[in-house]
């Protein structure tokens, strides 16, 4: 079955408009197929997954290039970064849109040469694993509080919201409905250790890698405390903050930051970490099944990792890249999301309640007195409905977000 993937449109308009179209997200999110699906029959396919291709392309890229003529698709680009300099030159010589279509799983390498040698030449678009609105398959719009219109959706409840959150996203996992989900991540993570942290990156001690995602996904939806999650895995803080930020430029977490300026000069500093699929996040953390997940010490924390990943998707899947933050200050006051967008910033709270409470939102104040430009706020929780909780803020419901 072929689930229409919302990026789709993006990438044709894109295709039309550059040169270079380059799609980065973690291993088994679609990256190939959503190409493949809008493959014209005169554009040759290469993946530098074979051993074969990749040597070439490492070895002799001028060769490469002559041998495979554009319109060219090659998958796993940040295997052959000797590639981005010939293509540069290739395009620049012949002007076309649409020359090349690229994929890669790990940003790390990837964005340094692109900026470095296809700046102004490519359009960067992020793929992760299916959004809400594609499993319903629904055409929703990027997730901002002016714009949620009212409309007749189905109710989606607690347990179907933690059943999404415990399968993840993953095509594979979520179209195949025999496939055990245990037996998936595992292979996954297997797949993730050996063939890209290991080739890439040359990390030797896989077991503390290991121990060290574990950690990390313990941590879902909290501020990064470097020394804590060292003490934890047994290795140098400098360590940590490293495969940090392995993790998030190989696509598997986002880092939150905070918002902060002169006016809120006492806001925190540290970023919040977020896994972006749930379903990779509870397989390591331990959870199992819906039931003890809905009612475990995480499922606070999964909700607002599900919620943080959905709004994420709803902009990277329209080719925006949002400005997206939150709010603590020393006083422990919080917000947990803040959308910045035409000069206001749009509050976001999320809460696993059925029934919201004006209290649930009394930080939204803390903005306003601060003087700051304050658009609409959003209450995403499990009401029924959408409706005005006063005059500033609306409640959401789990389905407004897909």
């Amino acid at each position: 079955m072929f689930f229409e993937r919302k990026l789709s449109k993006v990438i044709k308009n894109a295709t039309k408009t550059f040169p270079v179209v380059l799609i980065t997200g973690p291993r088994q999110v679609g990256k190939t197929t959503v190409f493949s699906h809008y493959q014209e029959p005169e554009r040759t396919y290469i993946t530098l997954d074979d051993p074969q291709m990749r040597a070439m392309a490492q070895n002799d890229p001028a060769l490469f290039l002559q041998t495979y003529k554009t319109p060219l698709f090659i998958d796993e680009i940040q295997y052959a970064p000797q590639l981005f300099p010939y293509i540069k030159m290739a395009v620049d010589k012949e002007k076309k849109k649409g020359m090349f279509w690229l994929t890669g799983s790990q940003q790390f390498l990837l964005m340094r040469n692109v900026s470095e040698s296809l700046a102004g030449r490519v359009a960067i678009l992020e793929l992760q694993g299916f959004s809400q609105s594609e499993k319903f398959q629904r055409d929703t719009s990027p997730f901002l509080p002016d714009t949620i219109v009212s409309d007749k959706r189905e109710i989606v409840d607690v347990h179907q919201i933690y059943e999404m959150i415990l399968t993840g996203s993953y095509p594979e996992i979520f179209v195949s409905q025999n496939i055990n989900r245990k037996i998936f991540y595992a292979s996954y993570l297997k797949t993730y250790v050996e063939r890209d942290v290991r080739i890439l990156t040359q990390i030797t001690d896989e077991h503390s890698f290991v121990q060290f995602i574990k950690v990390a996904a313990a941590r879902t939806g909290q501020l990064i405390n470097y020394t804590d999650m060292a003490s934890d895995v047994g290795v140098s803080v400098n360590t940590i903050k490293s495969w940090i930020s392995l993790l998030e430029t190989s696509g598997l977490i986002f880092l939150l930051q905070p918002y902060h300026s002169n006016i809120t000069s006492r806001a925190v500093k540290t970023p919040k970490l977020y896994f972006l699929d749930t379903g990779l996040c509870c397989y390591l953390s331990g959870w199992h099944t819906v039931e003890t997940l809905s009612i475990g010490a995480m499922s606070g924390a999964m909700l607002e990792t599900y919620v943080v990943s959905e709004i994420l998707k709803s902009y990277w899947y329209s080719g925006e890249y949002p400005s997206i933050y939150f709010y603590r200050d020393k006083e422990k006051k919080e917000i947990d999301l803040l959308i910045e967008q035409d000069g206001k910033l749009y509050p976001i709270e999320i809460k696993r309640t059925a029934s919201p409470k004006e209290n649930d939102v009394k930080s939204f104040n803390t903005l306003k007195s601060k003087g700051l430009p304050i658009g609409k706020g959003a209450i995403i929780c499990f009401y029924e409905h959408l409706m005005p909780l006063n005059r500033e803020v609306d409640i959401v419901p789990m389905s407004y977000l897909g």
